[in-house]
């Protein structure tokens, strides 16, 4: 693929990582077929990933020569999955990655066995070539749980999906011709069992990510409050005349102010691993971003190096490219910090779980006035809720303190923000 100089070494079309955890992808479908012409960043390929589907694009111009990994097979990190040559070129054809069989998302229970007489008549035909008995019954998730649920043997159903896959309408059909099995708790005083809903692939990626991150990082909670009234008004004199595609949100001064504290606090910006704390040279603050599934975090980086200016026009693209599954590899990874912000759904204070294997993540709240003492005298200003949580391994209570007390004060005093510094 094309490297960062623009020099193509090699023909291949590469399973694309996207996210440090992610290990495989599976091709959803294919948007250009063998012998199309391909322009660079033309979308070629819908890959679904742990989190959220994403069209690779094509990094140079050229022919789609071949496809090795069919839509609805899934591939490793690094893998080739297609071969993209300029027009004329014979390149060698890669060794294709090793067969990898259909496993159903989420694992059913052992059906119960059917008398013959209760199967359909046409499932009791059905049988299992002996070329598929040893492996596993091609299903979906909800399939195989309705099966399990009515005691029927998937062997028992024909699967009218690719490559006779069974679906969710073959194990109805299947009931709909057994009295028997469609009734199962008829003959039993058993009350009905509760529907359960298989997890989506990102939702049972960040089950396993957040439960590990509880698991192994030893959390601690920090929590200030911040008065942003000035932040407000020079976000207010800022924007005045700005289209909405220009303007700052609250957020990203925020995300401004943390990098400036990451920058003297380099313990927050850090990983616990094989028992060492290890400093992270870049400032790379990842933004919650709310998908119908879940949440994903998607990167901007150099955030201490940036202006705000580009840090808000940079976070609205990345936000619309997560919302429309258009986010690029480089946009979930490398991320070494976390920011998550409820403030939009009036929600006053929570605290968050590290996104692994990053030490913190900052989660701030709504701005909303409130009663505060100044001066001995009782005022009203806008105030924000911030808590940090923290990796006990990393950090320890004092310097998480100080590292939001900075935060807290860069965004009070917010001047400093927005004043370009000399480079060094």
């Amino acid at each position: 693929m094309n490297d960062r100089l623009g020099v193509r070494a090699m023909p291949e079309v590469i399973m694309p990582k996207m996210g440090d955890a992610m290990t495989e992808g599976k091709v959803l479908r294919w948007m250009k077929q063998p012998g199309d012409p391909v322009a660079q960043g033309e979308a070629i390929a819908e890959i679904e990933t742990d989190k959220v589907n994403v069209s690779l694009e094509a990094e140079w111009d050229g022919v789609l020569t071949e496809v090795l990994v069919p839509a609805g097979e899934a591939a490793a990190v690094g893998v080739p999955i297609a071969l993209l040559t300029q027009p004329g070129e014979q390149p060698g054809r890669p060794a294709a990655p090793p067969a990898k069989p259909m496993v159903a998302a989420v694992a059913a229970p052992a059906a119960a066995a059917l008398p013959p007489a209760a199967l359909p008549p046409a499932a009791a035909k059905t049988e299992v070539p002996a070329s598929e008995g040893a492996g596993p019954v091609r299903a979906s998730p909800l399939a195989r749980k309705m099966a399990a649920q009515h005691g029927i043997p998937l062997s028992a159903i024909h699967g009218t999906g690719p490559e006779g896959r069974i679906t969710k309408e073959d194990v109805e059909a299947a009931l709909a011709a057994s009295p028997v099995a469609a009734s199962p708790v008829a003959a039993s005083s058993v009350a009905a069992p509760p529907i359960e809903i298989p997890l989506t692939r990102m939702r049972r990626t960040i089950a396993r990510r957040m439960t590990e991150s509880k698991q192994q990082a030893p959390h601690f909670y920090i929590s200030v409050a911040v008065a942003v009234d000035d932040a407000l008004a020079l976000r207010r004199q800022l924007n005045d005349g700005k289209s909405d595609a220009e303007k700052i949100s609250i957020n990203d001064l925020v995300v401004k102010a943390a990098a400036m504290a990451l920058v003297r606090f380099p313990n927050i910006n850090a990983t616990y691993a094989d028992g060492a704390v290890r400093r992270l040279s870049d400032v790379n603050i990842s933004i919650a971003v709310a998908l119908p599934d879940g949440l994903i975090v998607p990167t901007l980086y150099h955030c201490d190096r940036k202006p705000v200016w580009q840090i808000a026009a940079e976070a609205r693209e990345l936000t619309e490219r997560a919302r429309t599954g258009r986010l690029r590899p480089d946009d979930l990874t490398g991320g070494t910090f976390t920011l998550s912000n409820l403030g939009m759904f009036d929600v006053d204070t929570f605290a968050a779980i590290i996104n692994p294997p990053q030490a913190a993540i900052l989660a701030v709240g709504t701005a909303r006035p409130q009663a505060v003492v100044r001066e001995g005298s009782l005022a009203v200003a806008t105030v924000m809720q911030a808590t940090l949580s923290a990796d006990h391994r990393v950090t320890d209570g004092v310097e998480a303190a100080k590292f939001v007390g900075e935060i807290r004060r860069l965004l009070e005093n917010p001047v400093g923000l927005v004043i370009e510094r000399p480079a060094g």
